[in-house]
């Protein structure tokens, strides 16, 4: 079962953003995520990054910065942040594991970066189906791990630019001999530059549908990129929440809300359709963020579902 994510096609879903962005300043309402008593996301788990096709060294250190600053380990000086934080943003995460309760709630959850492999080769072609990004992710490891597959801007998947950016979802791994099966986490998400960055890398881009605005500069520099990691942030707030498809989801298992897609559009406050809030902006660059990250990183994550609240939770 995998799980699309979708950047805000604006008209078709005004009326929630509505909703997820009145939550900020009105009083709490009814919960919208159901726990649906599955397993969620716990323990010391490793994000590993199978990149497809060709990515520069620079862009890949841009996403990798990014997983390693989901966590603010003091003993980690690599990963100091200042606030705003992306670990800061990350923690709102573990509210759901509060809700879950039983012997079903997580311990905790600790992310870590984990190993990085190369496909510049194009090894499956440059069109991709759903089987094939799985068969990508089982490269990365088959327990205690999410494995995130990166598809270059050439690349075509099913269903990319037309319905999704990318999606999550979990897989049996058939690849450890004599030992336990796993079903193990992954994530896809691809590099829109070339092919829709007014879907999937807005605000960096003029919006496909919706109220039109000039686009934002993004703080990396790096308009796909900088899209990869709006959608991979929210694909892992989904995945450590709803990582079988049995955790916190509102709607069909095959297309549900989640923690992140529950507020879409939504980066700051004071957004509504066609403006993403009141977001920082970079005295030097002008580029418009909401989140420091580790090595002096900057980065644009998306709002989080509050289920303390009712609301949807921004940093700014």
């Amino acid at each position: 079962m995998a799980s699309s994510f979708l950047i805000v096609k604006l008209i078709l879903l005004t009326s929630l953003l509505n909703v997820c962005s009145a939550a900020l300043v009105e009083e709490p309402q009814t919960q919208l995520l159901k726990y649906h008593k599955g397993s969620l996301l716990h323990g010391k788990i490793s994000v590993n990054l199978i990149w497809y096709g060709k990515f520069k060294p620079s862009q890949r250190t841009i996403v990798s910065d990014f997983i390693s600053s989901l966590s603010s380990s003091p003993s980690n000086s690599a990963a100091a942040q200042i606030e705003p934080s992306v670990a800061t943003w990350w923690r709102t995460t573990e509210k759901y594991y509060n809700l879950a309760g039983g012997a079903k709630k997580a311990s905790s959850l600790s992310l870590s970066l984990g190993k990085q492999v190369l496909d510049e080769g194009y090894s499956l072609g440059k069109s991709l189906s759903q089987k094939q990004i799985v068969q990508l992710a089982s490269k990365g490891e088959k327990s205690n791990a999410v494995n995130v597959v990166l598809t270059a801007s050439d690349v075509n998947v099913d269903g990319f630019c037309v319905n999704r950016c990318g999606s999550h979802g979990s897989s049996n791994s058939k690849f450890a001999r004599g030992k336990k099966n796993y079903k193990f986490a992954y994530i896809w998400v691809g590099n829109s530059e070339t092919q829709c960055p007014g879907f999937c890398a807005w605000p960096f881009h003029q919006p496909i549908y919706g109220p039109q605005s000039p686009p934002l500069i993004s703080p990396n520099n790096d308009l796909g990129l900088d899209g990869i990691v709006i959608n991979l942030s929210g694909l892992l707030a989904g995945t450590a929440t709803n990582p079988f498809g049995n955790g916190f989801y509102q709607g069909a298992a095959g297309a549900p809300l989640e923690a992140a897609s529950a507020c879409p559009g939504v980066y700051a406050k004071g957004a509504y359709p066609g403006y993403a809030g009141d977001l920082l902006v970079d005295s030097t660059t002008g580029a418009s963020y909401n989140a420091h990250g580790a090595n002096g990183r900057k980065y644009l994550l998306p709002a989080i579902y509050d289920p303390s609240t009712s609301r949807c939770s921004t940093l700014v």
